[in-house]
């Protein structure tokens, strides 16, 4: 197992949730943790809980470049692990999403990963070893519906993924997929509002489905089954960085689990007659 003691890792998305989660439980093992938030409020929270906290927006450039030159200016260059975890949902039916909204969910959620970690590598080959983990999700491999513009950014998180982890092959540079479930979070409270911000929902066909859909999401108390609190995540992402041989993909929650074998059992036709009926059942939640 890797000795933890004063290694650097960067994660995005801490200002709640499994970002916040994983900063913190990482720190108690002895990590040198950077935590960054889009939001320098949030920053500045951060900084009062005693982090080495920095301002990082995923769809900026110049934010993920300017974060990281100072992170490395205060390590030396080093950096042991970076833990891709920023992002958000955009609920609504594909045909609702303007191209404009698709294209903001992947700058977040996908071209921001890839910017930053095409920055880390440089630096984890320089030091000869390195973890890049990508927080990515159950839609990552299955898709409901009202989930396209989160589906189709995963689904590319876990292509490219895949591929790095291929051709990152002998170099000790380690690339691991985490992909969990329903989590507690801020996530469908940041979801509700890119809905209301983003979709036109009285001129949509779906504007019925929509009804259920909005009641869902503005509800933060009622969680839907099998959720599991933020631990869960950190669990599988301390392995990721520990273990001398850590895994290409982590499952976290019974829906993971139960998906991942029924896609590699049931036929495509099957498998979709099972998410339409996932779909309603949470849509009605």
């Amino acid at each position: 197992m890797t000795d933890s003691a004063g290694r650097a890792v960067l994660i995005t998305g801490c200002s709640s949730g499994i970002g916040l989660c994983v900063a913190e439980g990482l720190r108690s093992r002895g990590y040198r943790v950077f935590a960054t938030a889009r939001k320098q409020a949030d920053v500045q929270r951060l900084i009062g809980d005693g982090f080495e906290a920095l301002e990082l927006d995923l769809s900026d450039s110049e934010s993920i470049a300017a974060a990281l030159e100072e992170i490395l200016e205060r390590t030396g260059h080093r950096l042991y692990a970076l833990f891709n975890n920023g992002g958000y949902g955009q609920p609504g039916a594909v045909e609702d999403l303007t191209t404009d909204v698709l294209r903001a969910q992947f700058e977040t959620n996908f071209f921001g990963w890839h910017e930053l970690t095409r920055r880390v590598l440089p630096v984890m080959r320089a030091q000869g070893e390195g973890r890049i983990i990508q927080n990515s999700s159950v839609l990552g491999f299955i898709t409901l519906k009202f989930r396209g513009a989160y589906n189709a950014s995963k689904f590319a998180v876990e292509g490219l993924s895949d591929t790095l982890r291929i051709e990152l092959k002998g170099t000790n540079i380690h690339v691991s997929l985490i992909e969990p479930g329903p989590i507690i979070s801020r996530f469908r409270e940041n979801a509700y509002r890119a809905f209301k911000a983003n979709i036109d929902i009285e001129r949509s066909p779906h504007r019925k489905a929509y009804v259920y859909l909005e009641r869902r999401l503005a509800n933060n108390e009622d969680e839907p089954p099998f959720t599991l609190p933020a631990s869960a995540v950190l669990k599988k992402v301390v392995h990721a960085l520990e273990s001398d041989r850590p895994k290409p993909r982590y499952y976290v929650t019974v829906p993971t689990y139960g998906f991942g074998v029924l896609k590699r059992l049931l036929s495509t036709r099957l498998l979709d007659r099972l998410l339409i009926a996932a779909s309603g059942a949470e849509v009605r939640h």
